[in-house]
């Protein structure tokens, strides 16, 4: 089969296009033929070696999101049946930049009918986290306002939607061109702002006559980081779910002193990873997951897909994620030439 394979850390330059064997489900597991394998930020992470929660020994094919076909069943597997079109988060063994991969049999799910596999392929990672994100972490609540840098990515497009169906206050979206400011807007966000400008924190206060967001969704790092901290509210929280831009985290002495030693602000800072979720509490994760394929189903969240490209183009993918050039979701079709 033609798969993308890491053997060894680094740049793009590392994602090799090659021919692996075909790998085989073993007991409790399902061999699904892939049509379409979204791309994650923690596909980058992996390919870099970045922090991540969990190791990941060469070599490896990355890839979490897919969508297909069942090809074959393993061991004490009754279904579903060979044929049934399904999605799913692989890595048993086989991540999904590839023509075949694996996944647990308990995570594969039928796609629902007129749901394309680009769609279905794009909810398990980046449709999950944004409803963990507001509900589980962060715990928005009717009024409130929130704050999502990156708002034009794979998981900000959906933050924007279902923030707006949890009956938000003001939805602020951060993202780094006009283009990508236009989207959120049409999605569903009252306001919008360039966060790649300096100072960029002072709009988001304008906007809130001085209080700042009551929920911040913060995904890269840096002085982004920094500036999200000084939008929030009494109260506030600001959950990371991710560090895009490689900068660390770090905290100046003013930021420090206000929200660690001053009297007012009550902030919390909330570390996010949806992998401990599905694994450490996969009823809440999953009941995440039907949430959303509901809203997709009944259409009251259109999934942004923003690039299809063939699976030996996932260096150009990759490069699209790390530049910020990406809108919505990147979707791999290892079947195309």
């Amino acid at each position: 089969m033609k798969a993308v394979q890491i053997q060894t850390y680094g740049t793009v330059d590392v994602l090799d296009y090659l021919e692996l064997p075909t790998p085989q489900p073993g007991p409790g597991q399902v061999l699904i033929k892939v049509e379409s394998a979204a791309v994650n930020f923690a596909d980058v992470l992996r390919r870099r070696n970045d922090p991540y929660p969990f190791p990941t020994p060469l070599p490896f094919i990355p890839g979490g999101e897919v969508a297909g076909t069942v090809e074959a069943l393993g061991n004490g597997v009754s279904g579903p049946p060979v044929g049934t079109p399904v999605f799913a988060l692989a890595g048993a063994g086989s991540g999904g930049y590839a023509q075949y991969a694996l996944a647990n049999a308990t995570g594969v799910i039928p796609i629902p009918p007129d749901l394309s596999p680009d769609v279905a392929a794009s909810l398990v990672v980046a449709g999950s986290t944004a409803v963990l994100l507001l509900t589980e972490a962060a715990g928005l609540q009717p009024g409130e306002s929130v704050l999502i840098p990156a708002a034009a990515g794979g998981v900000g497009t959906y933050v924007v939607q279902i923030a707006k169906l949890m009956e938000a206050g003001t939805i602020i979206a951060a993202a780094s061109s006009s283009d990508k400011q236009a989207l959120a807007k049409k999605l569903g966000a009252d306001h919008t702002v360039d966060y790649t400008r300096p100072n960029w924190s002072k709009e988001v206060l304008d906007v809130t006559a001085g209080r700042g967001v009551d929920v911040v969704l913060e995904v890269t790092g840096g002085d982004v980081f920094e500036q999200s901290l000084a939008c929030l509210a009494p109260f506030g929280r600001l959950v990371v779910y991710g560090r895009s831009s490689g900068a660390p985290l770090e905290f100046s002495a003013d930021t420090i002193q206000r929200v660690f030693y001053d009297p007012s602000p009550n902030q919390s800072i909330i570390n996010f990873n949806l992998g401990l979720w599905f694994g450490l509490r996969p009823e809440r994760a999953v009941a995440a997951l039907q949430k959303l394929i509901g809203f997709v189903v009944e259409g009251k969240v259109d999934v942004q897909v923003g690039h299809v490209l063939p699976l030996k183009h996932a260096r150009e993918a990759h490069q699209l994620l790390e530049e910020r050039r990406s809108v919505g979701k990147i979707v791999l079709k290892p079947w195309q030439e």
